[in-house]
């Protein structure tokens, strides 16, 4: 009889569980369930509209996601339901649900399923700017020491954020909710019948912190008389680390999936945190960046650092017995589409479809034998605004360099050695706070599918550069942590870092700096620099005062 853990990822639009064998570590099959209800952002399903940057989702899309998936990964490979030891999940956040103590979602009830603020507030809501700024101002002014955790600025994607826009837009759908939670923390609940909250997403959206817990009682009646006592009464529920046992299957949820009751659920992780034991990443020194649309970078360290900018800094946040912590770029593949889309003459279109390939590709062959710096163009990859280090969002991006003889794949190469560079930065921050970054792995799709990405990242970073071995990493962390809720009298591990040294892929191809690349490389960083400096340290304001002249001149 087999031994297999499945990892349950909840994603924007979908979910997909993907079943592991923990003794071999090969994954079995995977199921994808598309939300129907997708993400709501024009109106809900009774008809009422919604105003610009709201993004909501239906709850109940989750739970048909995790009963249908799980039935099929089980029922394609005729596994035993008690051949699974455990179950894992990662999930979007900070994506917001109010709920009844009966765990019942406040959309669900009558008067409330034409309310837009009862439903699911998805991680990239934006409904609550002014919020955002509100509490970041109140921060600042009563000296908040949890500030410094997050970078020193405060996120309308954030968990208080969209709690308050609820009280201030809708008190009587704040005032019925008995519990305000993380839709992975309250899928967990349904799942194990027991409340708790996962450190993950408590440390890094809602500044919990592990020895000072939630920001004071003060700090919230500052926010909104209202909140004083929102922690003692929608939010208090234990804190449990990444690693740790959440629960377990209740008779009645094992009796919907398909599976025995009892079997060990994993606290609930981040999603994209979910891919660091994904990528077999269990100790300090290695950084994990997952490059996407935006780029995510983390690390485990063995000690407390403040670092300006950073995403946040948790307790067994990300692994157990470690500080995670998280950095991030705004734009990375967003803007190589950006380019794509826009900026590519007819005549490479023809040309790909001549050829039977997209124009990411045709753009990479026509770089072949490219050294660095041969172009004479730098880009500062500012076009969704900066994330770590500056936390400024009214930035914009740059190609500097252009002339009449420039070729579109040469600003093709120009923007991806920017969000090199600005990776460079943030290892720079790292090891200036004392954490140092020895080698890096990839994740994600675009270092899967281009491997000139990835060697101008060595070549750039001056880093031994690995890469994922599976194209679902964040579901195959979760089905590590699902083993690591399992006894290791089952699964032979003794906790969730020996579980991703076993279990976590990448593969066997090491990406070494070029030499000559790298030094080319270094000379252009330094102009980077000096381009960050001038322009986003407030020596030159002219971005945003372009920024507000286009505002002004579209109103």
């Amino acid at each position: 009889m087999g031994k297999y853990a499945i990892g349950v990822d909840y994603g924007t639009l979908s979910v997909r569980s993907l079943l592991v064998d923990i003794e071999t570590g090969k994954e079995e099959t995977f199921s994808i369930y598309e939300y129907p209800h997708g993400v709501m952002e024009q109106r809900i399903p009774t008809g009422t509209t919604l105003p610009v940057g709201w993004a909501l989702q239906e709850p109940q899309d989750y739970m048909e996601g995790l009963i249908s998936t799980i039935r099929n990964v089980v029922a394609e490979k005729n596994i035993l339901p008690e051949e699974i030891i455990g179950i894992g999940l990662d999930f979007t956040s900070s994506t917001v649900i109010p709920v009844k103590n009966d765990m019942t979602p406040l959309c669900h009830l009558p008067k409330f399923q034409d309310e837009p603020h009862a439903y699911v507030k998805l991680w990239k809501h934006h409904g609550a700017e002014e919020e955002a700024k509100m509490i970041d101002k109140i921060a600042r002014e009563r000296g908040e020491e949890w500030l410094s955790i997050y970078g020193g600025k405060v996120s309308s994607e954030w968990f208080i954020p969209k709690i308050l826009e609820t009280l201030r837009h809708a008190p009587e759908v704040y005032e019925e909710a008995d519990r305000f939670m993380e839709a992975g923390d309250w899928m967990i609940w349904q799942m194990t019948g027991e409340e708790s909250r996962s450190a993950c997403c408590a440390g890094y959206k809602a500044y919990y912190h592990h020895e000072n817990g939630y920001p004071s009682k003060e700090f919230f009646h500052a926010i909104d008389p209202r909140m004083e006592n929102i922690v003692e009464t929608k939010l208090n529920a234990p804190v449990k680390a990444i690693g740790e046992k959440a629960g377990n299957l209740t008779e009645a949820m094992a009796e919907k999936l398909g599976l025995l009751p009892g079997i060990p659920v994993g606290t609930c992780i981040i999603d994209a945190h979910s891919s660091l034991p994904g990528c077999g990443i269990a100790s300090s020194g290695e950084m994990m960046i997952i490059i996407g649309t935006s780029s995510v970078h983390m690390m485990l360290g063995e000690k407390e650092v403040r670092i300006p900018g950073f995403c946040g800094t948790v307790k067994d946040g990300i692994m157990p017995g470690f500080f995670g912590y998280e950095a991030g770029q705004s734009c990375v593949g967003d803007h190589f589409a950006w380019f794509v889309e826009h900026c590519v003459p007819e005549n490479y279109e023809q040309e790909a479809r001549m050829r039977g390939i997209n124009i990411h590709q045709l753009l990479t062959d026509r770089l072949e034998g490219y050294s660095a710096g041969s172009s004479g163009l730098l880009a500062l990859d500012w076009f969704n605004g900066v994330r770590t280090p500056l936390m400024d969002f009214d930035l914009n991006g740059m190609i500097l360099g252009l002339n009449l003889s420039t070729k579109p794949e040469e600003i093709y190469l120009a923007l991806i050695e920017a969000t090199a560079y600005g990776t460079r930065m943030i290892i720079e921050s790292f090891e200036e706070a004392g954490l140092p970054v020895h080698s890096i792995v990839l994740s994600g799709g675009i270092p899967i599918k281009n491997e000139m990405v990835v060697q101008v990242y060595a070549d750039v970073c001056g880093r031994n550069i690995k890469v994922v071995d599976s194209s679902q990493s964040s579901a195959l962390g979760a089905a590590i942590l699902g083993a690591a809720a399992a006894s290791e009298e089952i699964t032979g591990f003794k906790d969730a870092n020996d579980a991703a040294k076993h279990l976590g892929k990448v593969k066997e191809k090491i990406w070494e700096p070029n030499p000559k690349n790298t030094e080319a490389y270094h000379l252009l960083y330094q102009e980077y620099k000096k381009l960050h400096q001038y322009f986003g340290c407030g020596s030159n304001d002219v971005m945003k005062k372009l920024n507000e002249l286009r505002r002004t001149c579209k109103e």
